[in-house]
């Protein structure tokens, strides 16, 4: 049977960077892996970040797209089924930052699945200064995904004071108990971490910390489900062919984030083409001069905004949250 890992984390927690350091471990042992992007979105930006990771013993896929949870369920079913004639010795599913983990299980439990795969670990990327005012809806898909973890990856713990890293994992508590889910989580702050909660800066993790981490596991909580749809409350915007230097877009985040008139901001990313020779000493014009256009991406939330230089790319900017103004977001892009 094939393992099969599940990936969770809220909106821009840091997923992604976390499969990059993951996936690369398990080629180094030698394992045969395939990654899932599950995203409900039209764009995949997430998969495009791990093409690099492509080859012999790496193979990406991904679902995009589902006018329906059904629909979008059968998606998903459909390309494990496929995956899983593939002969990979691991599967990885990196789902949407607000993706019904429910849904992974249950799939995984039916025919012919059953038979394929085995699940081995469910790891949540929590966000060391995850905000603390979140939304009913958010706090149960952050309950959701934290339920079931063999255990939580604390990401940009290096940024975060061991304060901010304790009263994230509180919060993450509170949002269990919300659900009436029995779990609680533990950090020890003297550098010695628990069973289940993992604060380390990444760059620096070993192949025991990995080890660690890919025998950790998973736990089948139970939580009381709302009434309402949590997937339903948040809202994405596309934002084709945006035309600005990276200073500008900079700031334009930074305001997008921050201005409560836009909506409850929780991530931007995406991509966005500069002329590498009219940069403000942004560094840009150092890139390749055989291309004057070059690609950036954008990867933002309110606690951290993050724009680099790639070789690839696609015109796109993605805004997610939730009751979002369309066209006060346009005014700060300039479209």
């Amino acid at each position: 049977m094939v393992k099969i890992d599940l990936i969770t984390g809220f909106l821009g927690s840091g997923k992604t960077t976390f499969i990059r350091k993951y996936a690369q471990y398990l080629m180094d042992a030698g394992n045969n892996i395939g990654i899932l992007e599950n995203d409900y979105g039209a764009v995949n930006v997430d998969m495009m970040l791990l093409q690099d990771l492509m080859g012999e013993n790496c193979e990406l896929e991904m679902i995009s797209g589902g006018c329906d949870k059904d629909c979008h369920r059968r998606r998903f079913k459909t390309k494990l089924i496929a995956m899983g004639m593939c002969g990979y010795d691991r599967v990885i599913v990196e789902p949407s930052g607000i993706f019904d983990v429910d849904e992974f299980f249950d799939i995984l439990h039916e025919e012919p699945l059953n038979r394929w795969y085995q699940i081995g670990n469910v790891i949540a990327i929590v966000d060391s200064k995850l905000e603390r005012d979140l939304s009913e809806e958010a706090d149960f898909i952050l309950a959701s995904e934290v339920a079931d973890a063999g255990c939580i990856m604390m990401s940009k713990s290096q940024d975060a004071s061991p304060e901010e890293i304790q009263g994230t994992i509180e919060y993450v508590n509170q949002a269990l108990e919300k659900v009436h889910c029995s779990r609680r989580f533990h950090c020890e702050m003297n550098g010695v971490d628990t069973a289940n909660v993992i604060h380390k800066n990444w760059d620096e993790m070993s192949k025991e910390d990995f080890d660690r981490i890919a025998s950790c596991g998973y736990v089948m909580a139970s939580y009381r489900k709302p009434e309402f749809e949590a997937e339903g409350a948040f809202t994405s915007l596309h934002f084709m062919n945006v035309k600005m230097t990276e200073k500008e877009l900079r700031e334009a985040a930074e305001k997008i984030l921050s201005d409560p008139e836009c909506g409850r901001v929780f991530r931007m990313k995406g991509f966005m083409r500069v002329d590498s020779d009219s940069e403000d000493g942004s560094g840009l014009s150092a890139w390749a001069e055989c291309d004057r256009r070059q690609w950036i991406e954008l990867n933002a939330t309110k606690n951290e905004i993050t724009i680099r230089p790639l070789h690839v790319g696609q015109e796109v900017l993605i805004v997610i949250g939730e009751e979002l103004h369309e066209e006060k977001i346009k005014s700060y892009l300039k479209i």
